[in-house]
This record gives C-alpha cells, structure tokens and sequence, in this order.
C-alpha cells in the first residue's frame, strides 16, 4: 500500500508541476513518518522515499538509529531550545528554525561535532497564534542572521498552510509566501542561500506545488490515517 501511495503522491505532484509549467524534478518529496512504526519507514524508503521527516526530537531518537535504509532525516515539527543539542546530533535538516536563540542552540552543538546542518525559517504566514513560527515582516532578519552562522546552511524558508479553509484562502498564503521568497531571493546578500521553499502537505501539497513549492512535506497520503 505505501509503495503505491508514494506512486500515486508523484504522479500527482508531477500534474501539478505540469499545469504550473515546472520541472517535478524540483521537488523534493519528505515522508513524514512521525508515529509510525520503524516497518513502515523502511517500506517508504524501499518506494523510493529518500526524505524523511519526524515531528518530535524524543521519538525520531528512537526511530532513526533502528530504521535500515539510507535516508535523509529532517526535523520538520517545532523545536524547543532544549532539545536542539539532540536535534542537531539526529538530524541532517531542522526545517523548523523560528528564533535566534534556537538558531545560536543549533550552531552551538553543530560547531561542538564538526556537523554541518541544512536549515528552513519556518514562517507563520497564516498568522495564526497556535502555530509556531516567524512574523513574515521578521523573516529577513532571522535568515540574515542565520545566514552568518558557520555550523548552519541556510537553504530557504518553510510555512504550514492553515487547516480547514477554502482552496482560495491556502492560494492566498501560498501566493504570500512566495512573493517573501523571491524577495528574499533579490536579496544580494542572502538571495543564494534561497533555494528551498517548503510548503504543503497531504490536503494542500497539488496547490503548494502550483504556487511555486520546491519541498513537500507528506504524511497521510504516504502511510494511510493514523489510528
């Protein structure tokens, strides 16, 4: 069943790369597995799954060091300061990064282990209060500051598209959110560091990819509900 919903998820970003005239080779597919079982993992990667994504620090240091099979692990839930010395020992991408002080952990420990991790600004577009993530009007300055640190890559920006709304207002944030990106992508400092813009999951991720994603993050629609 995995194996055929991974195909069906590709075909589908392929359509929606095709109907916005891109290249579905530019997006990156990430299975998000968190609660799922270690068997389930290692049947997404055998589909071909090469991006991973967990929710919680706590149960991906349980998981990934039993799953067999090559992946590339991304943190892609929000990170508490306290647990970002463990994030950046799991994890090759933080794609949750929302503060200074998570960003000043994060480097801390990548510098201490001569680690060197990929990371997204998470930016709450929706402005929602329950989500995390930063003020887009803030966003330039974070990822300038990110952009300095010599332990972090910054690779581009990531928002959470509100849940329960019409197709037009998740248009609408994704079309906000990527004018922030190319914005910043004019930037001539760090415009070249603007190369990811992950957006889009298992209800919105046709609709992220025409609005210009480059990075989807998929749970439900690879692993089936949850129970």
């Amino acid at each position: 069943m995995i194996a055929d919903n991974v195909r069906r998820v590709l075909d589908d970003i392929g359509d929606a790369a095709a109907r916005s005239g891109r290249d579905p080779s530019e997006i990156i597919l990430v299975g998000v597995s968190k609660t799922r079982a270690v068997e389930e993992i290692e049947q997404a990667i055998l589909a071909g799954i090469e991006h991973l994504g967990e929710n919680r620090v706590q149960e991906a240091a349980s998981k990934i060091p039993a799953v067999r099979g090559d992946a590339v692990w991304h943190l892609v839930g929000h990170l508490q300061t306290n647990k970002a010395k463990k994030a950046a020992d799991l994890f090759d991408w933080i794609d949750s990064v929302d503060s200074v002080k998570v960003a000043d952990q994060l480097e801390a420990r990548a510098k201490s282990t001569g680690k060197t991790i990929d990371v997204l600004i998470q930016v709450n577009v929706s402005g929602e209060g329950s989500k995390s993530g930063i003020d887009p009007g803030e966003t330039p300055s974070l990822a300038s500051y990110v952009a300095e640190k010599e332990a972090l890559r910054l690779c581009g920006l990531m928002t959470i598209g509100s849940l329960g709304v019409s197709e037009d207002v998740t248009r609408a944030e994704f079309a906000r959110m990527r004018a922030l990106f190319d914005g910043l992508r004019s930037d001539p400092v760090i415009g070249g560091c603007m190369c990811v813009l992950s957006m889009g999951m298992s209800g919105d991720y046709r609709i992220a990819v025409e609005a210009g994603s480059t990075m989807v993050r998929i749970g439900t629609a690879i692993f089936g509900s949850r129970g």
